[in-house]
């Protein structure tokens, strides 16, 4: 374990100039206590992991071997310290206790966190709508980073909780999301083994819409699996990584990709002139986009570049293959990738 450990933290440091963060004294606190004693240990990593400075965005932050050894420890003991079940606090109607699986605590806790940290993204974001690409863009690579390095560090709970979630049918796609359009096409001679065949086309036609084609590689599915659990609704239990940008597609894109509501209605009629029609994009990030793929520097190879780190962005967080604003931004990388190749001289 230790070498693995080793492996993976000190690859998060590789070209950075920021020191590791350094294993937190603990004295005589056992960080495997209790929710909020383990959180009190995991949290200064995450923050540091998701909004410390560093020279590569593409890279987060480092933590040392030791507290990277010590967190992967404490995750393990309290998922295993516990029993495999434990009962909620009654609700508030007084109906009793539900039974809730060992690590939805933490689970939920990290969700929290996520949010906190894309919320705070949004609320950093420029005023203006030219440079809000220009914002978006490197604090989403930046929180990726972080997101990936975290989903490595607490591979434990996506061993542990998160496998033993899907399972049970908690996950991004359960048995009644297509149980109906499978039920519809088993017949009578149907053995077992061909209504689970049924099951797994169905799933693989659901990949199909995040970009997974037939006969694809593992890379692909697997890309195409992660985008459809960051679509997934928050009830949903996916890894950690998912876990992480779908709060960034539900407290960042959303957001940005909302419509503002009018304020009132005019009232009266002839009282004046009618009010000017504005018939460009409403949502923040789609007037964005108008600017960025067709104001005066459509062409620079910086606003190209741009385009497509936001399309990457959509995609990795959960946003449809055929909504409006990824078809845009896909069809002007397309048209303007032969733009970006390097010119040979003969």
């Amino acid at each position: 374990m230790s070498s693995s450990i080793s492996s993976n933290a000190e690859s998060s440091s590789g070209s950075s100039k920021y020191p590791a963060l350094k294993n937190p004294a603990q004295g005589s606190t056992n960080p495997s206590a209790s929710l909020a004693s383990l959180w009190n240990y995991l949290e200064p990593a995450l923050r540091h992991i998701l909004c410390s400075p560093t020279n590569t965005p593409s890279k987060a932050p480092a933590v040392d071997v030791a507290y990277h050894a010590g967190i992967h420890t404490a995750v393990y003991n309290y998922f295993t310290s516990n029993s495999p079940t434990a009962y909620e606090p009654s609700k508030p109607n007084g109906k009793g206790k539900d039974l809730v699986a060992s690590g939805t605590d933490l689970y939920e806790q990290l969700d929290r966190y996520f949010a906190e940290i894309a919320q705070e993204t949004l609320l950093g974001a420029p005023s203006d709508d030219f440079t809000l690409i220009a914002y978006y863009v490197p604090s989403f690579n930046r929180y990726t980073a972080g997101v990936q390095s975290i989903n490595r560090l607490l591979n434990y709970v996506n061993r542990h909780y998160v496998k033993r979630s899907v399972d049970e049918d908690k996950g991004w796609l359960r048995l009644t999301d297509v149980l109906d359009a499978v039920a519809k096409t088993i017949t009578a001679e149907d053995t077992r083994e061909k209504i689970s065949a049924k099951l797994r086309e169905k799933r693989r036609d659901e990949l199909k819409r995040w970009g997974y084609e037939e006969g694809g590689t593992t890379e692909m599915m697997a890309a195409a699996e992660a985008s459809a659990e960051a679509a997934s609704p928050l009830e949903r239990v996916v890894p950690v990584s998912s876990l992480g940008h779908r709060r960034w597609r539900t407290e960042v894109v959303e957001p940005l990709l909302s419509v503002p509501k009018t304020k009132g209605k005019r009232k009266g009629k002839g009282t004046g002139p009618p009010p000017t029609m504005d018939k460009g994009p409403k949502g923040r990030l789609a007037r964005a986009v108008k600017e960025l793929i067709e104001g005066p520097h459509a062409h620079d190879s910086s606003s190209i570049e741009l385009a497509e780190s936001l399309a990457n962005s959509l995609r990795v967080c959960g946003i449809r293959m055929d909504h409006p604003l990824r078809k845009k931004l896909d069809k002007f990388v397309t048209s303007r990738q032969g733009e970006l190749l390097p010119v040979v001289s003969p």
